[in-house]
């Protein structure tokens, strides 16, 4: 294995993914490279149908690609089993979703450890982590609540929480901040920021909004399954707007 296979934390190549329904193939993703550095903080864009939450699929090892290499942390993720990518899974990614998915029934602190006790973890020792991660994101003392007694926000930053609790160095957020207002989703993007920035963890999110995709530092736009942006968010984002403009101003002509 080269070194700079192991240098990159996710390294697609030429990735092709299509779906087959009965005896029509519906192709998705074309060809797509993406090479994502340690501490990299990426945002993915793209309108509803470009790829781009099957591509996080892909990424998160929860489906894999038609065609194409996908190695991530160094591993050859078309050639390992179901069970080897659940490993790898559970130990290089934390995820993030837009709708929390914490458990209602369980308090805030037993949604954090669950990771960890589903990994084997003595109780004690998962419940220890938990605290110290829900410390890290202010709510410490929210331990004993369940999931319902919260906000939108919190709730949120409990999801974060649960995602860090393994140490993974590599976070995949899908429309993390899709259900929350304006203030609280700045709240959460600093969080990730932060996250980033002091603990050096490789953060991907998707998301729709070029607010939210500001905060990243690096923009891949996707198009029809192919990326057709791959460079600096802000100068991504600046193009994106006056292609927006330019398509408004030609619709008025």
């Amino acid at each position: 294995m080269t070194a700079a296979l192991i240098d990159a934390l996710i390294d697609i190549r030429a990735v092709e993914k299509s779906y087959v329904s009965g005896s029509v193939e519906t192709p998705v993703l074309f060809g797509v490279d993406l090479r994502v550095e340690r501490g990299d903080f990426i945002a993915v864009m793209g309108q509803s149908g470009s790829g781009k939450s099957t591509l996080m699929n892909i990424l998160g090892c929860l489906d894999q690609a038609s065609g194409g290499d996908y190695f991530l942390n160094g591993a050859d993720t078309r050639a390992l089993t179901r069970a080897q990518l659940a490993e790898i899974r559970n130990r290089t990614i934390g995820f993030v979703f837009q709708s929390f998915n914490l458990i209602k029934r369980m308090s805030v602190l037993e949604n954090v450890a669950l990771p960890l006790i589903y990994a084997g973890v003595p109780r004690t020792r998962a419940l220890a982590k938990a605290i110290q991660e829900l410390e890290r994101v202010g709510l410490g003392e929210f331990g004993k609540r369940t999931p319902n007694q919260l906000s939108g926000g919190q709730q949120q930053r409990v999801a974060i929480a649960r995602a860090l609790v393994g140490d993974p160095p590599l976070i995949l957020a899908d429309e993390p901040t899709g259900n929350l207002d304006t203030q609280t989703s700045d709240d959460i993007m600093r969080g990730l920021q932060t996250l980033n920035r002091e603990r050096g963890i490789t953060i991907v999110l998707v998301t729709h909004e070029p607010d939210i995709a500001a905060w990243s530092r690096r923009l891949v736009r996707l198009k029809d399954g192919r990326v057709v942006y791959d460079g600096p968010a802000l100068e991504g984002l600046r193009q994106l707007a006056a292609s927006h403009e330019h398509s408004i101003a030609g619709s008025e002509a």
